[in-house]
């Protein structure tokens, strides 16, 4: 049980980007009139800015 909740926690700054920033990020996106590049929706859109930045945060250890 504790290698499971441990495997879990080593992933903690993707899952809260998957979790929290994505929703945050597409409902920001759509709230401010905001058009994404490329023609992508606002949810690809902030699937993308949270998945890098939460993969910065994995890689690096913080979040800034």
């Amino acid at each position: 049980m504790e290698n499971i909740f441990g495997s879990v926690l080593k992933f903690m700054p993707l899952i809260f980007a998957a979790g929290f920033l994505v929703p945050v990020i597409a409902q920001g996106t759509i709230a401010l009139g905001l058009e994404p590049p490329f023609g992508l929706s606002a949810l690809t859109f902030a699937m993308i800015i949270a998945g890098a930045w939460g993969l910065f945060a994995q890689i690096n250890g913080r979040w800034i």
